[in-house]
């Protein structure tokens, strides 16, 4: 972080213009802003600690990726094996499943366990799903324990739980059918290429971003990066800053406006009929605009009157493409660094707990049109209001009181917490990290909102590839 730190003082130092000079904030302004405040504080560790216990998204999406690593394993080439899919795929998937223990995958689990080594392991499994499963798991437990390792080629494969095809090649498998007549390559094909878009894919992505920072580091030692351009910030000061972060995003975004809108929107979606899925994209778009509304308002009231060319938080949408090329050169700094982060923490924290609900909500949808719900308020409204906040108004501020390292530093931190999951809080500090830098590196706060859309766009795509 030092190292880091250096550089954004280096590209940051005396480039804040000047702003219109405030009044002294009055007692009662002061008073509130403390308020608001400790309040927040209380509300954020309450948070950070009951993520504790929420279940974490982590645990669906390393069994996921090792399901498609089983399924797509008869179309990997050898040569691509160990880069792709490892020297036992379901032999790994077998080994995560035992470690995780959870009882949505037992039959799963019987079905590897019977076409492995140790069949016989399986029997006991088999048994309970027999006598307590669902309907259609308890015809295929039978069954399997009825006729191990044999089956009638002209007799009707049982009815499966879902459409799994993993499943349905495993059972089929279990049941003494040879591996042309159980094979299912159009969902192994598709299988390798979800496979190749969560795993090859990003790690080319990561290995670029590499390169780029090692770029970019004899650029610095060499003396040939650009001076930036000034940063201009809001004519706001700490107190205004604290009020709207914790007054208006925490205090009213998200425990004042949850609580007063969300029977509206359940009697509304009641009303209209609809249900979930689609019911729960909905509920999470609407709720989030909720929460965007009452900080952007008193940010406006903050902001109102005169406003200098260009406006007080630098947006500079255009053009265009070069905020996008600055915004994907981020995201590919990143991926290394934030991979980095999270493979520290698990290393020092091996279960810090749950993830962003939102995340296990996308992994489990299969409605286009609440994934798109999910998608327009992850990719699109996230990015916009929270770029806005932390590099908008809080990081200028930030930097004119303590210097730029230390304002991309704080603001991060702040950033980082604001999601409250104790889990993502290391990989969403070194995001943030990155995040300031860019605003301060381009003077464009509409770089940061890419690089913000990216990333968020990046995580949705693996989970939808992941999930479906």
């Amino acid at each position: 972080m030092g190292g880091l730190r250096a550089t954004i003082e280096t590209v940051g130092e005396r480039r804040l213009k000047p702003v219109v000079d405030r009044q002294r904030p009055g007692l009662w302004k002061v008073a509130l802003a403390l308020i608001s405040l400790a309040l927040s504080l209380l509300l954020w560790i309450n948070g950070l600690l009951e993520s504790l216990d929420r279940p974490s998204v982590g645990n669906d999406l390393v069994i996921r990726q090792l399901e498609l690593a089983a399924l797509a394993a008869p179309q990997v080439s050898p040569s691509l094996h160990d880069l792709l899919i490892g020297e036992n795929p379901e032999a790994a998937l077998l080994e995560e499943i035992e470690r995780q223990s959870r009882p949505e995958n037992d039959l799963l689990r019987a079905l590897l366990q019977l076409n492995g080594p140790e069949p016989s392991r399986a029997r006991p499994l088999l048994e309970t799903l027999r006598d307590g499963g669902d309907p259609a798991t308890a015809a295929l437990a039978a069954r399997l324990l009825a006729e191990p390792g044999s089956t009638d080629p002209g007799r009707p494969q049982p009815e499966l739980p879902g459409s799994d095809p993993l499943l349905r090649r495993l059972s089929c498998l279990a049941l003494g059918g040879s591996g042309s007549s159980c094979a299912l390559p159009r969902e192994e094909r598709q299988a390798f290429f979800q496979l190749i878009g969560v795993t090859l894919l990003p790690s080319l992505a990561a290995l670029g971003g590499v390169l780029l920072i090692g770029r970019e580091i004899w650029l610095r030692w060499r003396g040939l990066v650009p001076e930036p351009p000034p940063l201009l910030g809001p004519p706001l000061g700490v107190i205004d800053v604290i009020l709207l972060v914790a007054g208006g995003f925490v205090l009213l975004g998200e425990v004042a406006t949850p609580l007063l809108i969300t029977p509206l929107i359940s009697g509304a979606l009641h009303g209209l009929a609809i249900e979930s899925p689609l019911a729960d994209g909905l509920s999470v778009l609407l709720l989030y605009l909720g929460l965007m509304a009452a900080p952007l308002t008193i940010l406006a009231l903050m902001l109102g009157g005169q406003r200098p060319e260009g406006g007080w938080l630098q947006y500079r949408w255009r053009p265009v493409g070069s905020a996008l090329r600055k915004g994907l050169k981020g995201l590919l700094i990143v991926l290394p660094l934030v991979s980095l982060a999270s493979w520290l923490q698990q290393l020092v924290w091996s279960d810090p707990g749950g993830s962003n609900p939102l995340l296990e909500l996308v992994l489990r949808s299969t409605s286009p049109l609440a994934l798109f719900c999910f998608a327009f308020t992850a990719i699109v409204l996230a990015p916009l209001f929270e770029e806005t906040i932390f590099r908008g108004v809080l990081l200028p501020v930030l930097v004119r009181q303590l210097g730029a390292g230390w304002g991309v530093v704080v603001s991060s931190a702040v950033f980082a917490l604001a999601h409250l999951s104790l889990s993502e809080l290391a990989p969403l500090f070194v995001l943030g990290l990155a995040l300031g830098w860019l605003r301060l590196a381009s003077g464009r706060l509409s770089a940061s909102i890419w690089l913000h859309a990216l990333w968020n766009g990046l995580t949705f795509s693996n989970l939808v590839l992941l999930g479906s």
